[in-house]
Protein backbone atom coordinates (compact mmCIF):
# COMPACT_ATOMS: atom_id res chain seq x y z
CA UNK A 1 0.00 0.00 0.00
CA UNK A 2 1.34 3.48 -1.00
CA UNK A 3 1.75 6.31 1.56
CA UNK A 4 -1.28 7.87 0.13
CA UNK A 5 -3.33 5.19 0.13
CA UNK A 6 -2.37 4.44 3.90
CA UNK A 7 -3.49 8.09 4.40
CA UNK A 8 -6.60 7.82 2.38
CA UNK A 9 -7.69 4.40 5.27
CA UNK A 10 -6.54 6.42 7.60
CA UNK A 11 -8.64 9.47 6.70
CA UNK A 12 -11.50 6.95 6.25
CA UNK A 13 -11.36 5.16 9.44
CA UNK A 14 -10.69 8.67 11.27
CA UNK A 15 -14.18 9.91 9.72
CA UNK A 16 -16.05 6.74 10.37
CA UNK A 17 -14.85 7.02 14.34
CA UNK A 18 -16.19 10.76 13.72
CA UNK A 19 -19.51 9.78 12.87
CA UNK A 20 -19.69 6.59 15.46
CA UNK A 21 -18.99 9.37 17.98
CA UNK A 22 -21.67 12.31 17.24
CA UNK A 23 -24.11 9.61 17.12
CA UNK A 24 -22.90 8.32 21.00
CA UNK A 25 -23.23 11.80 21.72
CA UNK A 26 -27.19 13.51 21.91
CA UNK A 27 -27.79 17.18 23.06
CA UNK A 28 -29.17 17.54 26.89
CA UNK A 29 -28.10 13.23 27.19
CA UNK A 30 -26.17 12.07 29.70
CA UNK A 31 -24.73 8.64 30.50
CA UNK A 32 -25.61 7.22 34.15
CA UNK A 33 -23.66 7.69 37.03
CA UNK A 34 -24.11 4.23 37.71
CA UNK A 35 -24.86 0.86 36.59
CA UNK A 36 -24.96 -2.43 38.26
CA UNK A 37 -26.85 -5.96 38.04
CA UNK A 38 -29.25 -7.38 40.63
CA UNK A 39 -30.94 -10.42 40.68
CA UNK A 40 -34.02 -11.41 40.33
CA UNK A 41 -34.99 -15.30 40.69
CA UNK A 42 -32.34 -15.74 38.55
CA UNK A 43 -32.60 -13.53 35.82
CA UNK A 44 -30.24 -10.79 35.88
CA UNK A 45 -31.42 -7.15 35.61
CA UNK A 46 -29.34 -4.30 34.52
CA UNK A 47 -29.55 -0.79 36.68
CA UNK A 48 -28.40 2.29 35.61
CA UNK A 49 -28.89 5.45 38.20
CA UNK A 50 -28.29 9.12 38.02
CA UNK A 51 -27.44 11.56 40.71
CA UNK A 52 -26.14 11.32 44.38
CA UNK A 53 -25.59 7.49 45.78
CA UNK A 54 -27.15 8.88 48.57
CA UNK A 55 -29.54 11.03 47.70
CA UNK A 56 -33.22 9.85 47.85
CA UNK A 57 -33.94 6.77 45.40
CA UNK A 58 -36.73 7.65 42.48
CA UNK A 59 -38.16 4.16 40.66
CA UNK A 60 -38.10 4.84 37.09
CA UNK A 61 -39.71 2.33 34.97
CA UNK A 62 -39.68 1.74 30.81
CA UNK A 63 -41.94 1.10 28.53
CA UNK A 64 -42.41 -2.04 26.30
CA UNK A 65 -39.37 -2.43 23.77
CA UNK A 66 -37.80 0.57 25.60
CA UNK A 67 -34.96 0.32 27.64
CA UNK A 68 -33.65 2.42 30.68
CA UNK A 69 -30.88 4.58 28.23
CA UNK A 70 -33.71 6.03 26.38
CA UNK A 71 -34.22 8.19 30.00
CA UNK A 72 -30.60 9.61 29.11
CA UNK A 73 -31.95 13.45 28.89
CA UNK A 74 -35.23 13.50 30.98
CA UNK A 75 -33.82 11.22 34.12
CA UNK A 76 -30.80 13.57 34.49
CA UNK A 77 -32.70 16.68 34.78
CA UNK A 78 -34.69 14.75 37.57
CA UNK A 79 -32.07 14.04 39.11
CA UNK A 80 -29.84 17.19 39.22
CA UNK A 81 -32.88 18.65 41.73
CA UNK A 82 -31.26 16.05 44.38
CA UNK A 83 -32.41 12.98 43.49
CA UNK A 84 -31.33 9.55 42.87
CA UNK A 85 -33.11 8.39 40.03
CA UNK A 86 -32.87 4.56 39.18
CA UNK A 87 -33.83 2.84 35.93
CA UNK A 88 -33.37 -0.89 35.18
CA UNK A 89 -34.14 -2.81 31.76
CA UNK A 90 -36.73 -5.33 31.74
CA UNK A 91 -35.89 -8.56 31.44
CA UNK A 92 -35.19 -9.31 27.80
CA UNK A 93 -34.97 -5.82 26.87
CA UNK A 94 -31.38 -3.77 27.03
CA UNK A 95 -28.99 -5.07 29.09
CA UNK A 96 -30.91 -7.11 31.22
CA UNK A 97 -31.42 -11.14 30.66
CA UNK A 98 -33.21 -13.20 28.31
CA UNK A 99 -35.77 -15.01 29.91
CA UNK A 100 -38.20 -18.23 29.06
CA UNK A 101 -40.71 -16.59 30.73
CA UNK A 102 -42.45 -12.87 29.97
CA UNK A 103 -45.43 -11.92 31.28
CA UNK A 104 -47.28 -8.83 33.38
CA UNK A 105 -46.85 -10.57 36.54
CA UNK A 106 -42.94 -11.61 36.22
CA UNK A 107 -42.25 -7.94 35.37
CA UNK A 108 -43.89 -6.38 38.20
CA UNK A 109 -41.86 -9.24 40.18
CA UNK A 110 -38.90 -7.99 38.48
CA UNK A 111 -40.17 -4.26 39.44
CA UNK A 112 -40.15 -5.00 42.95
CA UNK A 113 -36.76 -6.95 42.74
CA UNK A 114 -35.17 -3.74 41.72
CA UNK A 115 -37.31 -1.53 44.35
CA UNK A 116 -36.53 -3.14 47.56
CA UNK A 117 -32.62 -3.81 46.31
CA UNK A 118 -32.52 0.20 45.98
CA UNK A 119 -34.60 0.83 48.66
CA UNK A 120 -36.06 -0.87 52.13
CA UNK A 121 -38.06 2.08 52.62
CA UNK A 122 -41.24 3.50 50.43
CA UNK A 123 -40.55 5.51 47.20
CA UNK A 124 -41.37 7.64 44.73
CA UNK A 125 -41.83 6.00 41.50
CA UNK A 126 -42.51 6.78 37.29
CA UNK A 127 -43.72 5.08 35.17
CA UNK A 128 -43.66 5.62 30.92
CA UNK A 129 -46.19 3.63 29.07
CA UNK A 130 -46.10 0.13 30.16
CA UNK A 131 -44.05 0.91 32.73
CA UNK A 132 -46.48 3.39 34.25
CA UNK A 133 -49.42 1.42 33.64
CA UNK A 134 -47.25 -1.77 35.99
CA UNK A 135 -46.36 0.18 38.80
CA UNK A 136 -50.54 1.75 38.92
CA UNK A 137 -50.81 -2.11 38.98
CA UNK A 138 -48.52 -2.42 41.69
CA UNK A 139 -49.22 0.36 44.27
CA UNK A 140 -53.02 -0.50 44.11
CA UNK A 141 -51.66 -4.44 45.75
CA UNK A 142 -49.07 -2.98 47.63
CA UNK A 143 -49.65 0.81 48.55
CA UNK A 144 -47.08 0.68 51.79
CA UNK A 145 -43.97 0.40 49.00
CA UNK A 146 -44.44 3.78 47.32
CA UNK A 147 -45.25 7.53 48.41
CA UNK A 148 -45.97 9.01 45.15
CA UNK A 149 -46.68 8.21 41.41
CA UNK A 150 -45.91 9.69 38.04
CA UNK A 151 -47.81 8.48 35.05
CA UNK A 152 -45.66 9.11 32.07
CA UNK A 153 -48.38 8.46 29.21
CA UNK A 154 -48.98 5.17 31.12
CA UNK A 155 -52.36 4.57 32.39
CA UNK A 156 -54.48 2.19 30.19
CA UNK A 157 -57.70 2.47 28.97
CA UNK A 158 -61.19 1.21 30.17
CA UNK A 159 -63.18 1.31 27.22
CA UNK A 160 -66.88 1.33 27.60
CA UNK A 161 -67.33 -0.04 23.91
CA UNK A 162 -67.86 -3.69 23.84
CA UNK A 163 -65.49 -4.46 20.63
CA UNK A 164 -62.71 -3.28 23.24
CA UNK A 165 -63.88 -5.38 25.67
CA UNK A 166 -64.25 -8.24 23.43
CA UNK A 167 -60.60 -7.58 21.83
CA UNK A 168 -59.07 -8.26 25.74
CA UNK A 169 -60.95 -11.18 26.22
CA UNK A 170 -60.07 -12.63 23.01
CA UNK A 171 -56.55 -12.02 24.31
CA UNK A 172 -56.35 -14.86 26.48
CA UNK A 173 -58.24 -17.64 24.75
CA UNK A 174 -56.69 -21.19 24.15
CA UNK A 175 -56.10 -20.06 20.80
CA UNK A 176 -54.15 -17.22 20.92
CA UNK A 177 -52.19 -18.13 24.30
CA UNK A 178 -51.28 -21.42 21.66
CA UNK A 179 -50.37 -18.81 18.57
CA UNK A 180 -47.79 -16.66 21.39
CA UNK A 181 -46.47 -20.33 22.78
CA UNK A 182 -45.77 -21.46 19.24
CA UNK A 183 -44.19 -18.41 18.18
CA UNK A 184 -41.84 -18.58 21.28
CA UNK A 185 -40.83 -22.05 20.14
CA UNK A 186 -39.76 -21.03 17.09
CA UNK A 187 -38.09 -18.12 18.22
CA UNK A 188 -35.67 -19.88 20.15
CA UNK A 189 -32.93 -19.54 17.61
CA UNK A 190 -34.08 -16.39 16.11
CA UNK A 191 -31.89 -13.10 15.81
CA UNK A 192 -33.20 -10.33 15.12
CA UNK A 193 -32.28 -8.71 11.44
CA UNK A 194 -28.46 -6.84 11.38
CA UNK A 195 -28.18 -3.53 10.31
CA UNK A 196 -26.28 -0.11 10.26
CA UNK A 197 -27.20 2.62 13.16
CA UNK A 198 -28.81 4.33 10.17
CA UNK A 199 -30.74 1.18 9.56
CA UNK A 200 -31.89 0.50 12.87
CA UNK A 201 -32.81 3.98 13.09
CA UNK A 202 -35.25 3.95 10.51
CA UNK A 203 -36.62 0.62 11.65
CA UNK A 204 -37.70 2.22 14.81
CA UNK A 205 -38.73 5.52 12.84
CA UNK A 206 -42.06 3.39 12.30
CA UNK A 207 -42.89 3.05 15.74
CA UNK A 208 -41.47 6.68 16.98
CA UNK A 209 -42.40 8.73 13.69
CA UNK A 210 -41.99 11.93 16.06
CA UNK A 211 -38.61 11.17 17.17
CA UNK A 212 -35.53 12.61 15.47
CA UNK A 213 -33.64 10.65 13.39
CA UNK A 214 -30.69 12.04 15.68
CA UNK A 215 -32.30 10.87 18.80
CA UNK A 216 -33.13 6.99 17.08
CA UNK A 217 -29.39 7.23 15.99
CA UNK A 218 -28.79 8.24 19.62
CA UNK A 219 -30.78 5.53 21.38
CA UNK A 220 -29.87 2.43 19.08
CA UNK A 221 -25.97 3.09 20.28
CA UNK A 222 -27.12 1.67 23.19
CA UNK A 223 -30.12 -0.27 22.59
CA UNK A 224 -27.99 -2.80 19.89
CA UNK A 225 -25.03 -4.45 19.99
CA UNK A 226 -22.09 -4.85 17.33
CA UNK A 227 -21.79 -8.33 15.67
CA UNK A 228 -19.71 -8.85 13.12
CA UNK A 229 -22.41 -8.73 10.42
CA UNK A 230 -24.01 -5.16 11.86
CA UNK A 231 -25.54 -3.61 14.36
CA UNK A 232 -28.68 -5.31 15.68
CA UNK A 233 -31.66 -4.34 18.58
CA UNK A 234 -30.65 -6.26 22.40
CA UNK A 235 -34.53 -6.83 22.75
CA UNK A 236 -35.45 -10.74 23.11
CA UNK A 237 -36.35 -11.89 19.04
CA UNK A 238 -39.09 -13.77 20.80
CA UNK A 239 -40.89 -10.49 21.52
CA UNK A 240 -43.54 -9.27 19.47
CA UNK A 241 -46.12 -6.58 20.35
CA UNK A 242 -49.40 -7.61 22.10
CA UNK A 243 -46.80 -9.59 25.13
CA UNK A 244 -48.50 -11.69 27.09
CA UNK A 245 -51.06 -11.93 29.81
CA UNK A 246 -53.19 -12.49 31.73
CA UNK A 247 -53.55 -8.43 31.56
CA UNK A 248 -56.91 -6.91 31.80
CA UNK A 249 -57.02 -2.79 31.69
CA UNK A 250 -59.92 -2.58 33.87
CA UNK A 251 -57.99 -4.40 36.67
CA UNK A 252 -56.19 -0.96 36.43
CA UNK A 253 -58.92 1.70 35.83
CA UNK A 254 -61.67 0.40 37.93
CA UNK A 255 -59.97 0.63 41.12
CA UNK A 256 -57.97 3.61 40.15
CA UNK A 257 -60.45 5.94 41.67
CA UNK A 258 -59.20 4.55 44.75
CA UNK A 259 -55.49 5.34 44.35
CA UNK A 260 -53.78 4.83 47.52
CA UNK A 261 -50.81 7.68 47.19
CA UNK A 262 -50.42 10.83 45.30
CA UNK A 263 -50.36 10.87 41.61
CA UNK A 264 -48.91 13.17 38.64
CA UNK A 265 -51.00 11.96 35.62
CA UNK A 266 -48.68 13.35 32.64
CA UNK A 267 -50.74 12.96 28.60
CA UNK A 268 -49.82 13.28 24.99
CA UNK A 269 -52.13 14.35 22.60
CA UNK A 270 -50.77 12.66 19.17
CA UNK A 271 -51.74 9.02 18.94
CA UNK A 272 -48.52 6.94 18.16
CA UNK A 273 -48.10 3.16 17.23
CA UNK A 274 -46.75 3.12 20.33
CA UNK A 275 -48.93 4.75 22.35
CA UNK A 276 -52.04 3.92 24.73
CA UNK A 277 -54.64 6.14 22.59
CA UNK A 278 -56.01 7.23 25.57
CA UNK A 279 -57.15 10.83 26.60
CA UNK A 280 -56.93 12.20 29.93
CA UNK A 281 -60.97 13.46 28.96
CA UNK A 282 -61.49 9.30 28.35
CA UNK A 283 -59.90 8.70 31.65
CA UNK A 284 -60.87 11.90 33.69
CA UNK A 285 -64.26 9.53 35.00
CA UNK A 286 -61.91 7.23 37.05
CA UNK A 287 -59.07 9.79 38.13
CA UNK A 288 -59.02 10.59 42.01
CA UNK A 289 -60.08 14.25 42.55
CA UNK A 290 -56.62 14.76 44.03
CA UNK A 291 -55.11 13.32 40.64
CA UNK A 292 -52.86 16.28 39.35
CA UNK A 293 -53.33 15.93 35.30
CA UNK A 294 -50.66 17.81 32.96
CA UNK A 295 -51.88 17.68 29.20
CA UNK A 296 -48.96 18.32 26.46
CA UNK A 297 -50.59 19.69 23.41
CA UNK A 298 -49.25 18.57 19.95
CA UNK A 299 -47.10 16.06 22.11
CA UNK A 300 -47.19 12.16 21.01
CA UNK A 301 -46.67 9.12 23.43
CA UNK A 302 -43.23 9.87 24.27
CA UNK A 303 -43.84 13.16 25.90
CA UNK A 304 -40.30 13.24 27.96
CA UNK A 305 -38.77 12.71 24.72
CA UNK A 306 -40.22 15.27 22.87
CA UNK A 307 -40.42 17.74 25.67
CA UNK A 308 -37.88 16.87 28.17
CA UNK A 309 -37.67 19.70 30.09
CA UNK A 310 -41.40 20.61 31.16
CA UNK A 311 -41.98 16.64 31.80
CA UNK A 312 -38.68 16.69 34.49
CA UNK A 313 -39.82 20.47 35.62
CA UNK A 314 -43.73 19.31 36.37
CA UNK A 315 -41.87 15.86 37.46
CA UNK A 316 -39.65 17.96 40.48
CA UNK A 317 -42.46 19.91 41.42
CA UNK A 318 -44.72 17.11 42.37
CA UNK A 319 -41.88 14.87 44.25
CA UNK A 320 -41.11 18.40 45.87
CA UNK A 321 -45.23 19.00 47.19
Amino acid sequence: MTAGARGDAADGLAAQRAAEAARCAYPGARAPDRQYRIDSGGIELAVHEWGDAAAAPVLLVHGAFDFARTFDVYAPLVADAGYRIVAYDQRGHGDSDHADLYSWVADERDMLAVAHAVSPEPCPAIGHSKGGSMLAHTIQALPHRFTKFVAIDGLPFRSPHPESAMRERKSMTAEKITEWLDHRQRAVHAARRPGTLEELAQRRARMNPRLSHEWLCYIATHGARRDADGWRWKIDPSMRMGGFGPFRSRWITDRLPGFPVPMLAMFGTVREPMGWDVTAEELAPWLPSTTRVEVFQDTGHFLHIEHPQHAASLTIDFLRS
